[in-house]
């Protein structure tokens, strides 16, 4: 019986089911289909209560109208079908519910801090600088844009823009014209002459203490710089950026879903935002009507560059949790650096030394008291700011959560290394109770910052962080090294080694996929990056499921469930169950490592700290908005990149240029630029990125090629031959049949179907838009990513894996089947093209997933004599949903040393569906 994936005729992009997690869709205008849809699939959904009560903190009752927001679901307009037919009353559909703060509302206002009435406009922007040229202070367009090109995107040095401008000048010699910039001391003046966007840089540095005696070490004696600026200078800038419109939220909210329950997606949506701005109105019940913005600060030491040796710098960094966490995270100016902490240098014989600890540690607390020092005005009595939607409001500062790896956590809290420093208590005992050890070994020092701010718990402020303490720590620094040590002691030294070489060979030859890095040589890496330990957790299972006991694997895929379903940008009461479940499994897995020797105990600060995820996305919300990837991410540009060349005054004429983008944006003069940032850790592909685009569920394109590919013949039969699959034109006209013909059984006869005599053009990708917010996206959550069909990739064939939907009403993998796509096509037949794709199918195995790894798998469906023949048909692109990654099921025995991953998806005959390929896979198809 052949397979009837769910397919068009056309590429437009379709009428998306409005229920949360259901993939179906309809083409335009079909409201019918859809209310049949709803009524047979969702009828049994329990709808929210019309007044539900979230989970803390209770909303307030509301003073006006305007203070409660519900976001409603509807289906599109029906169309008339007739005179005679009356529209199909569309059924009610489950709705979100936000409930806002009902004190702290930030209610707009005049420059005077006046309410305005509700509907009120926001003021017209202000004029620019300069009335005849907008541009300024540059001379034109040509000028600034030139400026931006050569400064922030190329980073060109001095002489290269004398360079450049030179040659221009001579471009135009005998003219009256020329170039936008004499040199490039006329460009960096041009820049540093915008009169917004900036906040200067200061320094101060620490005063002598005439107390000390001659004898005293250096480190006491030496006069420390700290540089810094103006944090509130800095805030106002990010309050007032209209790049941020649309993408900022104004008061503290509770969201519930269709489903009645309680969701976390933005800082604001946190118990923390809530239950500070609540605390805020009861001491002052003035601030009624401000807008609570919430200050995040993180800070994180780093090294420019190993071959530079000891290059080290300890930037501080400022966001407010106002800006939503897909914006922070692609930064726009929603991280800037507001410091550079000094770094004390001693000689090894002070390394244990009680007092160099403690002196370490008041430096640092006092550092970023004094740093912060200009915000507690603004902290007590509201100030008034612009905001990105143009519209003023009193706003009110309040510290809100930390973001540092776990040694600066240390320093912060004032603990012991070791110790949990969210509940100031030693990780020795799992329940966090308190000891005097913490008075005994500091004596009170180390707690200087929070006594200057008034903070009696420091430690709430506190976030999860991601990628050091499960990423790095957890996974790559623990699970992974004691896999070998585990190998070592059940097998033996030299049989060990043998089994660590084939699992390194077997993560080699996993398959190649957009935004997945590559393991040549394994696992053999001598300097780690957090990219390198994301990938291989991606790939790390399959690789040793036949060399270790169950209980090893499935300690490992508990954890990484746990990762992913923390990484996940919006977060619901499930996902928190899913999260505790995923927790318990880890933790009574992970005795495997105890009964083999591996371990004696499991007294492990960063393994200790997923315990408290679940208070801090309750608090703070989804810990991917807050994880110290944010401000190493910012490294590159505020440090790494500039380091040699002026670097505070790098990062200065980088932000006026950047608020002046923004503010010709608004203006309408340039269009909206939100290219990301690079990440260091998830490194550029052109295989995949983030795309700027509006929202869909998903859809497939053939990708546009420069040029028609001349190797392939444009006759169908012909390219039969080119392609050395036989049964091509059969199958394209047996699937223009199924087209044409919807619902209708395809004739066994093939003369039955019509002809195709156009021309044929085969395309070597497609690319897929999906909507994956949690992964590095573009501004709507929207990412993009090639699926790949061509002979020679890099000097080897690469065929990929794509996903199909067939019943669009199951759950996830449930209603999809795996492909492997041999070619893509297109034809046009009567005015229509079809986008198509050859592929080979692939059955599931087993009815549920792979108890071991948690991944469903697959095998080749192949038919005929000795099941030698594949299974193949014609299928059109919008039945493909996305790409997908295969991973074999190696068996007992090791990889042949030259074994290349081109072979992998011919070499085996099961497979694993790798559900952590990204974060997109393990949320919609799993």
């Amino acid at each position: 019986m052949p397979r009837t994936p769910t397919v068009s005729t056309t590429s437009i992009r379709r009428t998306s089911c409005p229920y949360p997690g259901c993939l179906k869709t309809f083409k335009p205008g079909n409201t019918s289909g859809l209310t049949r849809h709803v009524k047979a699939i969702h009828h049994k959904i329990q709808q929210p209560p019309s007044n539900p009560t979230p989970a803390s903190p209770p909303p307030a009752s509301n003073d006006s109208d305007d203070q409660e927001m519900r976001h409603d679901f509807t289906p599109p307009s029906p169309q008339d079908e007739g005179p005679e037919r009356q529209p199909t009353p569309e059924p009610e559909l489950p709705r979100h519910h936000k409930t806002f703060h009902p004190h702290l509302t930030g209610t707009p206002c005049d420059e005077n801090g006046h309410d305005l009435p509700n509907g009120t406009p926001p003021p017209p922007p202000p004029p620019p600088i300069n009335a005849q040229n907008p541009w300024a202070p540059f001379a034109d367009q040509v000028a600034f844009r030139m400026a931006n090109l050569l400064f922030k995107q190329m980073e060109a040095s001095k002489a290269d823009i004398d360079e450049i401008m030179e040659c221009w000048s001579l471009s135009l010699m005998g003219t009256d014209r020329t170039g936008p910039f004499s040199d490039h001391d006329h460009l960096f003046n041009s820049i540093d002459a915008i009169p917004f966007g900036s906040a200067p840089w200061k320094c101060f540095q620490t005063a002598d203490d005439p107390t000390l005696p001659p004898t005293a070490p250096s480190w006491m004696k030496e006069r420390y710089q700290i540089w810094y600026r103006d944090p509130d200078v800095v805030i106002a800038n990010m309050l007032s950026n209209p790049d941020f419109a649309g993408e900022f939220d104004t008061r503290p909210y509770v969201h519930l879903g269709a489903d009645g329950k309680r969701r976390w997606s933005e800082f604001m949506s946190g118990n923390y935002s809530w239950n500070h701005a609540t605390k805020i109105y009861q001491d002052d019940p003035t601030t009624k009507g401000a807008m609570y913005v919430p200050i995040i600060v993180g800070s994180d030491k780093t090294t420019v560059s190993v071959m530079t040796g000891n290059v080290e710098y300890h930037p501080l960094y400022a966001m407010i949790g106002n800006i939503h966490g897909g914006a922070r995270r692609a930064h726009r100016n929603g991280v800037i650096p507001i410091g550079f902490l000094a770094i004390p240098k001693a000689d090894r014989q002070y390394d244990g030394d009680v007092a160099y600890r403690n002196f370490k540690r008041q430096l640092y607390h006092e550092s970023i008291a004094s740093i912060l020092r200009p915000l507690k005005p603004a902290m007590e009595v509201p100030v008034v700011r612009r905001c990105p939607d143009g519209h003023f409001r009193r706003v009110i500062y309040d510290l809100a959560a930390y973001i540092a790896d776990y040694p600066e956590q240390v320093l912060l809290a004032g603990v012991v290394s070791g110790w949990c420093p969210k509940y100031v208590c030693s990780t020795v005992s799992i329940d966090c109770e308190y000891t005097e050890k913490l008075s005994d070994e500091f004596g009170g020092e180390g707690t200087r910052l929070w006594d200057n701010w008034g903070i009696d718990e420091s430690v709430e402020m506190m976030a999860s962080d991601l990628l050091h303490q499960l990423i790095k720590g957890t996974f790559k620094d623990h699970l992974v090294d004691w896999v070998g040590e585990y190998l070592e002691l059940t097998e033996g030294s030299t049989r060990a080694k043998e089994i660590m070489d084939d699992i390194d060979c077997r993560i080699a030859a996993s398959p190649q996929f957009p935004g997945l890095r590559r393991f040549p040589q394994g696992r053999r890496y001598k300097q780690w990056t957090g990219d390198d330990s994301k990938a291989l957790m991606k790939v790390f299972l399959p690789a040793i499921a036949e060399y270790v006991e169950d209980d090893v694997v499935k300690c490992i895929a508990a954890f990484i469930d746990f990762c992913y379903l923390a990484r996940k940008s919006d977060i619901t009461e499930d996902t928190l169950v899913d999260m505790q479940a995923a927790l318990t499994c880890f933790h009574t897995y992970r005795q495997v490592f105890i009964r083999a020797g591996v371990r004696e105990n499991f007294n492990l600060p960063r393994q200790h700290a997923m315990k408290h995820y679940f208070d801090n996305i309750v608090a703070f919300g989804p810990p991917n908005g807050l994880c110290s990837s944010i401000t190493e991410s910012r490294h590159i540009t505020a440090v790494k990149k500039p380091w040699r060349r002026q670097m505070l005054l790098i990062n200065q004429r980088l932000d006026k240029l950047h608020a002046l983008y923004a503010d010709l944006v608004f203006r309408n003069l340039l269009p909206p630029s939100h290219a990301p940032r690079p990440e260091p850790f998830d490194g550029g592909d052109e295989d995949e990125g983030p795309v700027d685009d509006n929202r869909v569920l998903a859809e497939v394109v053939h990708a546009v090629t420069r040029k028609p590919l001349a190797m392939y013949s444009r006759d169908l039969y012909e390219l039969a031959v080119d392609v050395d699959q036989p049964t091509l034109p059969e199958l394209t006209r047996r699937f223009l049949y199924e087209q044409l013909h919807a619902g209708d059984v395809i004739p066994d006869n093939i003369d039955d179907c019509p002809h195709i005599d156009s021309n044929v053009y085969v395309h070597h990708s497609a690319i897929a838009y999906f909507y994956a917010p949690s992964d590095i996206s573009g501004i709507h959550g929207m990412k993009r990513e090639h699926i790949r069909s061509t002979p020679s990739w890099y000097g080897y064939p690469r065929r990929d894996c794509a996903l199909v939907v067939e019943d669009a009403d199951k759950p996830g993998f449930h209603g999809m089947s795996v492909v492997r796509i041999l070619l893509f096509f297109s034809f046009t037949q009567s005015g229509v093209e079809y986008p198509c794709a050859l592929v080979h199918w692939f059955n599931r195995y087993g009815a549920r997933p792979d108890p071991k790894t948690g991944m469903w798998m697959v095998k080749p469906d192949n038919r005929g004599r000795d099941s030698r023949e594949p299974y193949l048909s014609v299928v059109h692109l919008d039945s493909l949903f996305r790409g997908v990654q295969l991973l074999p099921v190696f068996g007992p025995d090791p990889l042949p040393k030259d074994f290349h991953y081109s072979d992998t998806l011919d070499a085996f005959d099961a497979f694993y569906v790798n559900k952590y390929v990204d974060y997109h896979a393990y949320e919609m198809i799993f």
